[in-house]
């Protein structure tokens, strides 16, 4: 299949498989972030999502085969909680189904950004989790890292709470390849978050390809997105992925995507949206197949930083 069509469904199965440690998961999954408010996400005064339509989406995506989502117990906006939302669509949770956290950045009760967490504080934000979560332990828990400072003492620290069963996988996240090979020097890594997609961070290519060699997953946040990151795409596009998008009848979005998850069969994408038919579109991108040519084409444009 070359692209997505309106009169099928496309299942997650059709972007293909990885493997996180020992798990198992579809390579397109869903980024819980935007379930939580309507517009620019995490904002303090943010407008509450609503709950039925969040879980509908939740639900949904697990019936068109994604099983893994993306969340942290920051995701969060009056009234609304991401891992709350994912407790209440899904528990109990299929066998199959990997859910991903972050640590490391906290939020007041008002929202407002407060200072990262210490070593000694992270077990305090994996039991919150885990509480909101409903669940025993954490499938993957991803430190979000801030700078470039050494993170080999929070690291650690996530590393013991492993070794005590609470943790089965680590990752990290908003990282440089130094701190990849800190954390490996500790404990073993199965993944790496970080911002990229068409024209965002292409001096991060290599790294992606170090990823990969190292068989060590690489999961881009805001691939869609690209610059606007919280706020969401522009709605301006270039003119490169407005002709992939009309040669394939598919939108700019799962263009980005396509060409995302074509990186390499170790990169993952976790699109986040609290809509149900950006979801599906989201979903059917992983059938999406640019050919030699497309990919050539953007990724010039990527080099540009466009």
């Amino acid at each position: 299949m070359t692209s997505p069509t309106a009169t099928e469904t496309i299942t997650a199965a059709a972007a293909g498989t990885w493997t996180l440690g020992d798990l198992t998961i579809n390579r397109i999954g869903l980024g819980a972030m935007r379930l939580t408010q309507h517009g620019e996400a995490l904002a303090a005064d943010a407008v509450p999502s609503d709950r039925g339509r969040a879980i509908t989406v939740l639900r949904r995506a697990v019936e068109l085969g994604v099983n893994h989502i993306d969340t942290a117990a920051f995701y969060f906006s009056p009234l609304r909680s991401a891992n709350e939302l994912i407790n209440r669509a899904l528990a109990p949770y299929p066998g199959d189904l990997v859910i991903t956290t972050k640590v490391g950045p906290a939020r007041g009760p008002s929202g407002d950004w407060m200072a990262h967490a210490t070593p000694e504080q992270l077990r305090g934000q994996v039991e919150e989790n885990l509480r909101q979560l409903g669940r025993d332990h954490l499938d993957v828990v991803n430190l979000r890292v801030l700078g470039t400072a050494s993170i080999a003492e929070r690291f650690g620290a996530l590393a013991d709470l492993r070794d005590a069963g609470l943790i089965r996988h680590l990752g990290i996240s908003n990282v440089t390849p130094e701190h990849l090979a800190e954390a490996r020097a500790i404990a073993p890594v199965v993944c790496v978050q970080n911002q990229y997609g068409i024209g965002v961070r292409p001096e991060h290519d290599e790294f992606l390809r170090t990823c990969g060699e190292l068989g060590v997953a690489f999961v881009p946040f805001y691939a869609i997105a690209a610059a606007g990151r919280e706020s969401g795409a522009s709605g301006a596009e270039s003119a490169e992925v407005l002709a992939v998008a009309r040669a394939h009848g598919a939108s700019p979005a799962q263009v980005r995507l396509a060409w995302t998850l074509q990186r390499g069969p170790h990169v993952l994408a976790i699109p986040g949206t609290g809509n149900p038919d950006h979801l599906v579109a989201n979903v059917a991108a992983g059938a999406l197949r640019l050919t030699g040519d497309e990919v050539a084409e953007l990724d010039s444009l990527h080099r540009r930083g466009i």
